[in-house]
This record gives structure tokens, C-alpha cells and sequence, in this order.
């Protein structure tokens, strides 16, 4: 997604999403350790866990269930980052939950940076810099975020 395209976010506008945005997180960490489950099951039943997931008719019963059911969380997983991603929050890292929004400081575009468990956007960076660029939001700046 190219930032000129993109929202761009106040400090506060961010925070006003964390309390819905902490919860779809949670929810799509709970997919993912389920998906990851029922892969390390497929793995079990099959020798390994596949590459990809081939519905073949040839499959016994409980392996084509096994794999339909992946594929239906997998659908949901994916779906799930898409509604997330639909608030304006560009998606880092799936594994942390870790999101980034557009924002300005001085009016220099930067990421306002929330990973799941964080209360609040207390951390920002440029955008050619990753989480751990990360610098914190000082009350000093606060005022500046939210113009």
C-alpha cells in the first residue's frame, strides 16, 4: 500500500482503534495457534506437515477433514488481518501482532507503532525504519501527534 494512498492517522484517532483492534489481534493470534496445531496434526497423519494443502479425493475421510478444516481457518486468518488492515493499520508482524499507522510529527510522515499487549501507541518511526527504530512518544510530542 503506498502512502499516498494511505490515511494518516492522529495519536489519538490510533488510540480510539486499540480497545477493537487489541481484541481482533487476540482473536488472530488464538487463529494462528490453532492453524498451527491442526498443521502440526496434518503432519502427524500424513509423515510431515505439506508445503501446501491439496484436497485430494484419494485422501483418507479424516485426513479430507482435517484438511478442509484448515483450509476454512486459514480462509478466516486471512480474512481476519484483511478487516484488520481495512482500519488504516498496515500489518508488520503476524506472529507479535504488531501494526503500524500512518502519522506526521512536524509534518514528516512516520509510523504511530502499537504491538498487541501494548494500552496505547507509546512508540513511533520513520517509515524506513522498523520496530526496532522505535523511538517513544514523549509528552512533549504528544501535542504535535494530534495536530
Amino acid at each position: 500500500m503506498d502512502s499516498r494512498d494511505s490515511r494518516v492517522f492522529t495519536l489519538e484517532e490510533v488510540n480510539d482503534l486499540v480497545p477493537q483492534l487489541a481484541a481482533a489481534v487476540k482473536r488472530q493470534l488464538e487463529r494462528r495457534t490453532e492453524i498451527e496445531g491442526r498443521l502440526l496434526e496434518l503432519g502427524r497423519e500424513l509423515g510431515d506437515v505439506p508445503e501446501r494443502i491439496v484436497l485430494d479425493p484419494a485422501d483418507p475421510a479424516d485426513v479430507r477433514d482435517l484438511k478442509r478444516d484448515l483450509v476454512r481457518r486459514i480462509e478466516e486468518y486471512r480474512a481476519g488481518w484483511k478487516a484488520i488492515e481495512e482500519t488504516g493499520a498496515v500489518l508488520k508482524d503476524a506472529r507479535t501482532g504488531l501494526l503500524d499507522f500512518y502519522g506526521t510529527v512536524d509534518g514528516k510522515l512516520v509510523w504511530l507503532c502499537w504491538k498487541y499487549g501494548e494500552s496505547e501507541v507509546t512508540h513511533y518511526h520513520a517509515l524506513e525504519e522498523g520496530f526496532s527504530g522505535r523511538k517513544p512518544i514523549a509528552e512533549s510530542m504528544r501535542f504535535r501527534l494530534l495536530n
